[in-house]
């Protein structure tokens, strides 16, 4: 697979480079946002890492850019500005994941597979099943038992969370972080709200609950007989 990083920082974008090409990717870099955007529009990437603050063009401004060509390539942000209006910032130019810096490159490796992941099972129409709820990828539909299940955009991405991580309890801060792209506020109970929300929608008219607290660790989706990882 091909990956495109544009970073100014030299050590920084050597580093991902090296880190990533040990990994068997392919890797292009270029080190300010007119560049990368270049290169972008002349060659077929699977995924792009982008830091915000580059010479001559910003991520953002380059994210922006290259949604308005290339709709499906996974975009990974770097930057040193972790506020939540950075980050809605970014999401809203295009990107799809936002990685604050210093870093591990085992954290950066592990969220670029899972949007190449995610990308691939989009490519391919590949669906999610827990029991009788299906998720479609290309319609974004929700069923269980057959039956349509209408939720919103959120609701739909907690759900999607939960069930591509089957069996394994996700705790509140992971979730806040995944689907809410923020840190955790242990004082707010949105996450709670929102399980609740899918509870009733789910599992409130089927006798088989999939959606289970783990009390003092999170939240799992799985059948009753099916053991957590």
């Amino acid at each position: 697979m091909r990956i495109l990083v544009i970073e100014d920082e030299i050590k920084v974008a050597s580093f991902i480079q090296q880190g990533l090409a040990e990994q068997a990717y392919i890797v292009d870099v270029a080190h300010d946002g007119v560049e990368g955007e270049r290169l972008a529009r002349e060659n077929p990437y699977d995924l792009a890492i982008i830091d915000v603050m580059l010479p001559r063009k910003s991520g953002f401004a380059v994210c922006k850019s290259i949604r308005e060509f290339e709709d499906s390539m996974p975009i990974m942000l770097l930057t040193a500005l972790d506020s939540t209006d950075d980050k809605v910032q970014g999401f809203d130019a295009g990107a799809d994941d936002y990685l604050v810096k210093p870093f591990e490159f085992r954290e950066l490796l592990a969220r670029l597979r899972a949007l190449l992941r995610r990308r691939t099972d989009l490519a391919s129409g590949k669906d999610i099943s827990v029991a009788d709820l299906h998720l479609d990828m290309r319609s974004n539909v929700v069923t269980r038992g057959g039956r349509r299940i209408d939720l919103t955009a959120r609701e739909y991405a907690l759900l999607e969370f939960l069930m591509r991580n089957r069996r394994r309890v996700v705790s509140r801060a992971e979730i806040a972080e995944r689907v809410w792209e923020t840190s955790f506020d242990s004082e707010s109970n949105v996450i709670d709200v929102y399980i609740s929300f899918l509870r009733r929608k789910i599992d409130k008219e089927f006798p088989n609950k999939l959606i289970h607290t783990v009390v003092g660790m999170g939240y799992v989706i799985r059948e009753d007989q099916e053991r957590v990882q």
